[in-house]
């Protein structure tokens, strides 16, 4: 199985509390994704996320096509990190792991990612001719709304 790896960082102009309660709520996933990764949250989500707690989803990510994904918290240690996983999605593994660094012009954002896709070659064929580039592209989109809105 061959795992795949994304990693982002980001300086940003806001307080850790700011960062960590923006970042923590499934709900801003639309604010800082394109239009064509609609997320719909479908659970109850507590204000404040913890350690196993399970978030389920609808996400149009390829080809308009609405598909379940349900992911677990599996780290969290506010307001410096979490780790949430996906149970039942698309991958064969998915880890996504949020660390905020509190710094003298604000925070620094990092997103660690790995993944697996499913179906052996032809995942891999998939990922390198589809996935790679709508992960960048969704990251791509994060990283110019969190520019716009939070840099100086």
């Amino acid at each position: 199985m061959k795992i795949y790896q994304l990693y982002r960082h980001q300086q940003l102009n806001l307080t850790i509390q700011e960062a960590w309660e923006f970042f923590s709520s499934p709900y801003n996933l639309n604010d800082i994704t394109p239009v064509f990764f609609q997320v719909k949250v479908i659970s109850k989500v507590p204000k404040k996320i913890y350690a196993g707690l399970m978030i389920n989803y609808r996400m149009k990510a390829v080809f308009g096509i609405s598909m379940a994904w349900l992911s677990e918290v599996s780290h969290c240690d506010e307001p410096k990190r979490f780790v949430y996983e996906q149970r039942i999605g698309p991958f064969k593994f998915w880890s996504h792991e949020v660390c905020l660094t509190e710094t003298e012009n604000g925070i620094v954002l990092e997103d660690i990612m790995f993944y697996a896709m499913p179906l052996g070659w032809l995942g891999q064929l998939i990922n390198s001719v589809l996935i790679a580039g709508k992960l960048e592209r969704i990251f791509d989109t994060r990283r110019d709304y969190l520019h716009n809105k939070w840099s100086k």
